[in-house]
C-alpha cells in the first residue's frame, strides 16, 4: 500500500512558507513567481496555517480585486487537514475529496515534513498503475501453458 513517506520521497523536500504577518500582496507575488498553489504559515517554527490560491481568490472577489494591507493571517485557512507520514495515500485522496483540499501538510508530530498536492496524488497513483499493469502483463506473459513440458 502506498504511504506519504514514499510520495514526499519521490516528490522532494523543497518547502514554500509564509508567516502570519507576511502581506497578502507579498504572497501572492511568491506564488505566482514560483508557480506554486499554496504556502505553508509558520509561526514561531510550527504550523499556522495553509493558504491557497482559493484564499487569495476569495479575498480578492470580496474586496473589488484589491490585496489592501491585509496579511496572511486574514485569509490563511488557520486549521488545515493534514496527514502523517504513514497515511495511506487512500486516506489522502478520501481527505482531499471529502475537505474540497488541494494541499495538504505532511506533520511528524509537531515537525512539517512537507506538502502533498492533489497533482502528487495523482502522479503517485498513475506511477503505481503502471507499475501494476507492467507486472500483470509480466505474469500473464510468463504463464505456463498446457501444452508447455515445462510445466508439468
Amino acid at each position: 500500500m502506498l504511504k506519504v513517506s514514499e510520495i514526499l520521497r519521490v516528490k522532494g523536500d523543497t518547502l514554500y512558507t509564509a508567516t502570519p504577518d507576511m502581506p497578502i500582496q507579498k504572497a501572492l507575488e511568491t506564488m505566482s513567481t514560483l508557480d506554486i498553489g499554496s504556502l505553508v504559515v509558520m509561526e514561531h517554527g510550527e504550523l499556522a496555517g495553509m493558504l491557497t490560491f482559493r484564499e487569495i481568490l476569495r479575498h480578492l472577489h470580496t474586496n473589488g480585486g484589491n490585496t489592501g494591507n491585509f496579511t496572511v493571517r486574514h485569509i490563511m485557512d488557520d486549521h488545515p487537514v493534514s496527514v502523517s507520514p504513514n497515511t495511506s495515500a487512500d486516506e489522502v485522496q478520501r481527505l482531499m475529496l471529502e475537505k474540497h483540499a488541494r494541499y495538504i501538510p505532511v506533520m511528524d508530530g509537531p515537525t512539517l515534513m512537507g506538502v502533498i498536492s492533489f497533482y502528487d496524488m495523482a502522479k503517485a497513483i498513475v506511477a503505481a498503475q503502471e507499475f501494476e499493469n507492467k507486472m500483470l502483463k509480466a505474469y500473464i506473459r510468463d504463464w505456463p501453458s498446457d501444452s508447455d513440458p515445462s510445466a508439468a
